[in-house]
């Protein structure tokens, strides 16, 4: 037998149950397959169906309530609220999350596991009860202001629990573990020679933090972006509870919708709009997370 002959890999021996095998595998798939289309599918396709086949569509065309949406002016400064209370609370989560972030990988130590309970452990709890906190601690006769005036630091309880900054702090409160916990996945993976290596060139803290750290968590930064917006976009137990409607985003208006004035196909619409503003944001992460991996 020749050198060639015994360099040469043998070829693969294929048998009958491979292709059974093959089988197998793709029929795995078949119940979550079953439960994407039931739960996922079929009730988007109902709730697309509901939001042009409503009373005003026959009069109006198929898209009247997507056009009333978006052209009357009530409904369109709602959509700009909602954009610009979803934006805020993603930028107020960053600039806190990320310096707790930063803390937990770099000088937490053994007191990490801690934090991350800490962290993790409001999540536990319902959103509702969470809320009703903030209830608790600056209502008029809650536990602030009746310090304050105990204190002689005001006269009368101060409005605190109906401003509208009241729901951004909500929101903060409720989303902040999400941008905290993608922002520290990442920079647990960013190799700290590379800072080491920073400084003995000369760089200073700041410097060795803009090129080199933040540079590399822009993966978690941008995941905990898109979550929180996301997030936000969908929650209205907050401005139902807070604010003293001050503030009405679409999520809370589609609740209105559905509740109060039982306009089903309009609640409809809303949602389809919703949930579209949520797969751009998807598409828009997953486009900057490829871009991220082709410069790497």
């Amino acid at each position: 037998m020749s050198s060639r002959a015994l360099s040469e890999p043998a070829p693969p021996i294929r048998t009958r149950r491979s292709g059974r095998f093959r089988l197998a595998r793709i029929s795995w798939t078949w119940p979550a397959l079953l439960f994407l289309a039931v739960f996922f599918v079929v009730p988007l396709g109902a709730n697309v169906l509901r939001s042009v086949t409503g009373p005003e569509t026959a009069a109006h065309g198929i898209f009247a309530y997507y056009t009333k949406l978006l052209t009357d002016a009530y409904y369109a400064g709602i959509l700009i609220e909602t954009f610009r209370v979803a934006t805020v609370t993603t930028l107020v989560c960053l600039l806190v999350g990320y310096p707790v972030s930063y803390f937990m990988v770099r000088y937490a130590g053994r007191w990490n596991g801690l934090i991350v309970f800490c962290l993790i452990a409001p999540l536990l709890t319902s959103i509702i009860m969470r809320t009703f906190g903030w209830n608790v601690l600056f209502a008029r006769r809650g536990l602030f202001n009746t310090w304050l005036v105990q204190s002689g630091l005001i006269d009368r309880p101060l409005d605190i629990l109906n401003q509208p900054v009241m729901v951004y702090i909500g929101l903060v409160h409720v989303l902040a573990p999400f941008m905290v916990l993608s922002i520290t996945s990442v920079l647990q993976g960013v190799d700290v020679r590379l800072e080491e290596s920073a400084r003995i060139l000369g760089a200073g803290k700041i410097a060795t933090f803009l090129r080199i750290t933040l540079p590399l968590s822009l993966d978690g930064i941008a995941t905990g972006c898109i979550l929180v917006f996301v997030l936000t976009n969908g929650s209205f137990l907050t401005m139902l509870l807070l604010g003293g409607g001050k503030v009405t985003t679409l999520s809370l208006l589609i609740y209105q919708q559905f509740n109060l004035t039982q306009d089903v196909a309009f609640a409809a619409a809303m949602g389809n709009v919703l949930l579209l503003f949520a797969l751009v944001c998807l598409a828009l992460q997953a486009r900057f997370v490829r871009r991220e991996g082709v410069k790497q």
